[in-house]
Parts: C-alpha cells; sequence; structure tokens
C-alpha cells in the first residue's frame, strides 16, 4: 500500500483533487445514464457506489489514481480523469470520463492532457495507454486531439476496444507550445 497524498493539479480551466462525498451523486447520475456503458455502467446507485469509491482506493493502493474534475469558474464537479492500472489491465492507462452535461467543452482532453503530464513528470511513466470502447467515438477523438495513435485492438471487461499509445513527454511539452 502507498501513503502517496493525493495531490491538486490544474489545468486552464479545471482544478485536478480529489474526490469528496459530493461528487457521488453526479456520479451515481452518471453511471446511471446509458454513455457510462463504456464505464462499465448503467448501474443502480449501490453499484455506482462501490464503482465510486474505487477510484479513492486505487490511490491508496497504486499511489496514484484518477482526479476528480472540478471547474475552476463555477466550482462544478464535472467528471474525472487520471492515472488508472486495475488488476487484470494491459498496462498502466490515461482515463476519463464525464458527468451529463459536461460534454462538448473540450474538459476531457484538456482534464486527460494535464493528467498524462503528471504521469511522466510527477509519477515517472514513460509510456501511457487509453483503452477505449470501439463504440466511443468522443472518447476516441479525445484520445486522437492528445496525440495518442492507434496501437491495436483488444477484448477488455465492457467488450472490444482500441488500445491508443499516447506520445511521450518531449511530444506532449511541444505539442503544449
Amino acid at each position: 500500500m502507498s501513503n502517496t497524498p493525493i495531490t491538486t493539479l490544474e489545468s486552464a480551466r479545471l482544478i485536478l483533487r480529489p474526490f469528496t462525498q459530493s461528487d457521488f451523486e453526479p456520479m451515481a447520475a452518471f453511471f446511471a445514464d446509458p454513455v457510462s456503458a463504456f464505464y462499465g455502467g448503467p448501474c443502480n446507485r449501490e453499484e455506482a457506489w462501490r464503482k465510486f469509491a474505487v477510484y479513492s482506493g486505487h490511490w491508496l493502493l497504486r499511489g496514484y489514481g484518477p482526479w476528480a474534475l472540478q471547474e475552476k469558474s463555477t466550482g462544478a464537479f464535472v467528471g474525472l480523469s487520471g492515472l488508472w492500472y486495475p488488476e487484470g489491465w494491459a498496462e498502466p492507462e490515461i482515463t476519463w470520463a464525464l458527468v451529463p452535461g459536461a460534454h462538448g467543452k473540450g474538459y476531457a482532453t484538456e482534464g486527460a492532457r494535464r493528467a498524462l503530464l503528471a504521469a511522466y513528470q510527477d509519477f515517472g511513466w514513460t509510456t501511457a495507454v487509453s483503452v477505449v470502447s470501439v463504440h466511443n467515438r468522443a472518447s476516441q477523438a479525445v484520445a486522437l486531439r492528445l496525440g495518442a495513435t492507434l496501437e491495436r485492438d483488444i477484448s477488455y471487461r465492457h467488450g472490444p476496444a482500441h488500445l491508443y499509445r499516447h506520445a511521450g513527454l518531449h511530444a506532449l511539452l511541444a505539442d503544449a507550445a
């Protein structure tokens, strides 16, 4: 187990912070929505709670994990993004998901870009992937906006997926400049 504190990060419009109890209601709404099919839903509140609690537990066990995404301007919780490597996963991943009403604003790309930068600079990763359902066109577009390339197709717990390989730190920094 790790005692790594959950750091708080910022991007232009977002705060990436530890999850709080108040984030559960919007996450329960996310897991009740059909869009969550790519993330293991839809499901009831009890199952949503278990999925929600895993995010904080991931930090404890791995020393890294997903952050809650909060709009700087309003303080609203809009989703999650971060570092993800559950048991049985191919390799460490950059993940993202937005709650209903937060789509189409660029938050997934912004949050994932900041998480990817942290993976390389703060956690010593040298490579990262994102596993995206073959049916999730919006997340495929996010992966491509992040500069990832489609490496191969895989099977994962929620069905067939594309495995995208993210560019390294130097390419990420050059893209941001």
